[in-house]
């Protein structure tokens, strides 16, 4: 026995609208926001990873995180891990960590959000129909790779590891200790990408995502607690480290290249 649904007795029919949204607010100006935000740093950040110079400051030891670790020929004192690598101009001194880097970025569940909006417009607002016609989900290709995003997360928390390693160094001047600004800004970017690689969804899942009883592991529970007040800034962070990035190695290509000198504080 089949049924076939009907419209009640004295209902309308559902409008026919012609018009691709009713919205008559800029919704169109946070997708904008962030095509430029976005492509103004991907295009800064190229730029500076195969200009192959200006990247170390060798009298504090300030390297700049888009060329950490550096493991070719061109890195000199900077390379901390060897070199390895062939210094041929398409090879960043960094080849081996930024697709790691870039992969953990592209999966990070914010920023499917922020691009899934923006450039492909999947959907622009809330609203606001699909750009696509069809849609299959993250279940194809290139979209599948979206599951790779906690060993990604694994691979940037070694990533921010060496970057803690680097702001370390950077303490060492031709007299020993040494302090400047540019310690503080290396400082500043290794917390800001600590606090958005613990705010990851998927740190979160993996300290206490699984666990059935929090009284049983304090521990966990209290990391969980503390990773999960993170996350609720994980939009924010992500934008900040951008930020924190792009002054950290702008402030060491401007120093490296005799702009201006670095600010001491001791030696």
């Amino acid at each position: 026995m089949t049924t076939t649904a009907t419209r009640p007795v004295g209902a309308q029919a559902r409008a026919s609208i012609s018009a691709r949204t009713l919205r008559t607010d800029r919704w169109w100006i946070a997708p904008l926001i962030t095509v430029i935000g976005l492509s103004a740093w991907i295009a800064y950040a190229t730029v500076r990873v195969y200009m192959h110079k200006w990247f170390f400051v060798e009298d504090y030891h300030y390297l700049t995180p888009f060329y950490s670790p550096c493991l070719t020929d061109r890195c000199g004192e900077a390379a901390e891990f060897g070199t390895f690598l062939p210094s041929w101009w398409i090879i960043p001194e960094a080849a081996l960590t930024l697709p790691f880097l870039l992969l953990f970025r592209l999966t990070c569940y914010y920023y499917r959000k922020a691009y899934y909006r923006s450039f492909w417009l999947s959907p622009p607002a809330c609203a606001v129909p699909d750009g696509h016609k069809t849609y299959s989900g993250e279940t194809r290709f290139p979209l599948i790779f979206q599951n790779a995003h906690r060993y990604a997360f694994y691979a940037a928390g070694i990533i921010s590891v060496i970057n803690t390693w680097d702001a370390i160094k950077a303490f060492h001047s031709p007299e020993g200790f040494g302090f400047g600004l540019g310690n503080l800004i290396l400082i500043l970017n290794v917390v800001m990408l600590w606090a958005y690689t613990l705010s990851c969804h998927s740190c979160r899942h993996i300290a206490g995502g699984r666990l059935k009883h929090f009284s049983r592991h304090p521990v966990r529970y209290r990391f969980w607690t503390f990773v999960s007040k993170l996350n609720t800034r994980h939009m924010q962070l992500a934008w900040i480290t951008l930020a924190t990035l792009a002054i950290t190695d702008f402030y060491i290509m401007a120093v490296s290249a005799g702009w201006f000198g670095d600010v001491r504080f001791i030696n």
